[in-house]
């Protein structure tokens, strides 16, 4: 059974690697062409949210997953190296994670708050907001660095990161991991819910109080512009929010499992493990599938890739014949 989950999971982080990384690739470059029919402070957080997906993909299953599948005892190996593999996908993980709170809050924003809607709908309000995610999280990240220690001593060179014993034990590092977990994935998945369902419920007055503006009867049907165009943003936010919250409940619900229950991972029955093991493969692939969500409610983003793969058509034979 453990060799059979062994094969999914190398099979399932193959796939993901050869989805993930040309995708997000791909969005980010359509993206970057703009006029895919979102505003271009809306472009700037599906940017980040792409750089960030790809980096995750990256350090979590070529740097760190690959090298236990296919190429053991590599230089990735080295204790410094590893360790440093290990603050940037912390890192990663952290702005991807907390970009997408970013994205809900600004499309929050824009759909509740008309008055803050210009001050900080804005590109430059969006850039400074993720480059300060960014900068927060690299520091936060930083301590960790000293949580491991060598495995083994080659040559004087340190291999392996295995975790230190006071990692467990001393406060300050326990206070450090707890932030860490509150931070990703616990307070994100507080504000997301709490972000959307503020948003819905101010999108269902807001519709009711238009309509009787407006004067219809029931059962009339007269077209709002408007309305219209926030119906398309908040197709893509709950698209975008609703992909994250399923993708990392398991996770979520796996780590209070842990807190509540006080038993060590080691001591979880088959099914529990298998529970977390799940959760961490679903976790994966939400930094998979935010391209998937641009081709479905992005119909200028359908376009674009469009036209681009039908140029791509259009040059192979004059390249060829070149």
């Amino acid at each position: 059974m453990y060799r059979t989950i062994q094969l999914v999971e190398r099979v399932f982080d193959t796939f993901l690697a050869i989805i993930g990384i040309p995708g997000n690739l791909l969005a980010i470059v359509i993206l970057s062409w703009g006029k895919c029919g979102v505003c271009q402070c809306t472009t700037r957080y599906l940017l980040a949210m792409a750089a960030a997906d790809m980096t995750v993909i990256f350090t979590d299953i070529i740097l760190m997953g690959f090298r236990y599948y296919y190429y053991p005892r590599s230089f990735l190996d080295i204790t410094p190296v590893c360790n440093v593999i290990g603050i940037l996908l912390r890192t990663s993980t952290d702005s991807s994670v907390w970009f997408t709170v970013t994205f809900s809050f600004d499309r929050f924003v824009t759909i509740c708050c008309q008055k803050l809607k210009t001050k900080y709908c804005t590109e430059k309000t969006a850039t400074v907001v993720l480059a300060t995610t960014c900068t927060l999280f690299c520091l936060k990240n930083i301590p960790f660095y000293f949580q491991n220690e060598p495995g083994v001593i080659i040559d004087n060179v340190p291999f392996y990161c295995y975790t230190k014993s006071s990692y467990l034990t001393e406060t300050w590092w326990v206070i450090l991991d707890w932030l860490d977990t509150v931070l990703t994935p616990l307070l994100p998945f507080a504000l997301i819910l709490l972000l959307n369902a503020v948003t819905v419920r101010h999108i269902l007055v807001t519709s009711q109080v238009r309509k009787r503006l407006k004067g219809e009867r029931k059962g009339e049907n007269r077209r709002d512009p408007e309305m219209e165009s926030r119906r398309k943003s908040v197709i893509l936010l709950f698209t975008i929010s609703g992909n994250f919250i399923l993708l990392w409940l398991i996770y979520v619900v796996y780590f209070l499992y842990y807190v509540i229950a006080g038993i060590d991972p080691v001591n979880y029955s088959p099914l529990l493990h298998h529970f977390g093991i799940v959760g961490y493969m679903l976790q994966r692939l939400s930094s998979c599938t935010n391209t998937f969500i641009y081709l479905a409610t992005l119909s200028k983003f359908r376009a674009k890739i469009s036209n681009a793969a039908n140029s791509l058509v259009t040059q192979i034979p004059c390249i060829m014949n070149k």
